[in-house]
């Protein structure tokens, strides 16, 4: 099984910027395609994005697309969210999820390990 950590959530204003990490482990000798998630308050958790196991291809939600970049650096078991001109609808729980095949639709019910969340909030 996979360890996930995510990092780099904090306060930020709306229009800044925020990179999220989410470091991985475990004894696997695979790759999984990983998957962006957030949950907001009173609200049900949501696909961000995801990215396919060698970086290859990537989805994001529509909410999202063209301010959000998701990548990888396999040699540091890392993948990253860079958040762009953030709004205070962004506000959220964010969290990283794994799954052994990559799939455009961003659906939690394919994801099998997933990170204790990082905290995003947009505020002025």
């Amino acid at each position: 099984q996979l360890q996930l950590v995510e990092s780099g959530g904090g306060l930020v204003q709306p229009g800044g910027s925020l990179r999220l990490s989410c470091a991985y482990s475990g004894f696997t000798l695979d790759y999984y395609a990983i998957g962006w998630f957030r949950q907001a308050p009173g609200k049900e958790r949501e696909g961000v994005s995801c990215i396919s196991r060698n970086g290859g291809r990537t989805n994001y939600a529509d909410s999202v697309q063209g301010r959000f970049t998701i990548s990888r650096d396999n040699a540091k078991n890392t993948v990253y969210l860079q958040m762009n001109s953030l709004t205070p609808e962004d506000t959220a729980v964010y969290y990283c999820a794994a799954t052994r095949f990559y799939s455009d639709a961003i659906d939690q019910r394919r994801y099998d390990y997933w990170g204790q969340g990082t905290q995003v909030t947009v505020s002025s």
